[in-house]
């Protein structure tokens, strides 16, 4: 009987295999628990030693993966941006007429945000920070690339068929679909206490949805734009836009 050997670059090549693995584990758990530590409670509030209690890891992996708090703070950050972007790309709106790619990024974006509260209280903490962290990072931008240049496209292509005007800037329309996707989520609380409805209930939710598709499809088309300029046309004579002001808000003005 011949005896079987392992060389010895196989058998260190078969260690490291499970080792790599356990690796990736270790930082993705790490990851989801800083997550979870800095959504709820900000950068300054999160403890190091929280996160890698969740997570059931020791602190010097931690350290030896991400540096120092700030760090961490920065791949959670990638984590989350990461998540987003890659969700959208598997919308395929390349794929998509026009007006239908446009809809179903509305759509998208406000389901995404209606999902994932923690990520907003998240990003108004990066933003209470000016962002300071988010600019030493060299990926987070790089993922909003292939976003602009899908909306670019699907402008570009609806503007051929006569469907959407042709001055539309691409960032300034996405920036209206995340604040109409957005702000509701943010200042649930607030708005829900000021109006005495709460925000967060279906059928409310449901008819914002609708109102934000309305909005960026009236500003967005151009038979939207046509029906604006008709309704200007209509008015009543002497009637001004002053007229349509609220009184509080002409006083206050």
């Amino acid at each position: 009987m011949t005896e079987r050997t392992t060389s010895p670059k196989t058998s260190s090549r078969a260690r490291r295999g499970p080792r790599r693995r356990d690796s990736a584990l270790t930082k993705e758990s790490i990851l989801r628990a800083a997550t979870y530590e800095f959504c709820r409670n900000g950068l300054g509030g999160a403890r190091v030693e929280a996160i890698a209690q969740r997570a059931k890891a020791n602190m010097r992996l931690l350290y030896a993966y991400f540096g120092d708090k700030s760090g961490l703070y920065i791949a959670v950050l990638e984590h989350v941006y990461t998540e987003i972007r890659s969700a959208e790309q598997q919308l395929n709106l390349d794929n998509l007429d026009p007006a239908a790619a446009m809809r179903e990024l509305v759509n998208f974006t406000f389901t995404f945000f209606g999902e994932h509260p923690d990520y907003i209280a998240l990003i108004n903490t990066e933003n209470l920070q000016r962002a300071q962290n988010m600019r030493k990072s060299r990926k987070i931008a790089k993922l909003t690339l292939p976003l602009v240049t899908s909306i670019e496209d699907i402008l570009r292509r609806g503007s051929a068929a006569d469907v959407f005007r042709k001055d539309i800037d691409p960032i300034n329309l996405y920036i209206s679909i995340t604040a109409l996707s957005y702000f509701h989520v943010s200042n649930r609380y607030t708005l829900s206490a000021m109006f005495g409805k709460d925000l967060g209930e279906p059928e409310w939710l449901k008819g914002r949805r609708e109102h934000a598709q309305e909005m960026i499809f009236a500003w967005l088309t151009t038979d939207g734009m046509q029906n604006l300029v008709k309704k200007e046309m209509i008015r009543p004579k002497g009637e001004s836009r002053r007229n349509a002001v609220p009184d509080f808000a002409r006083n206050n003005s």
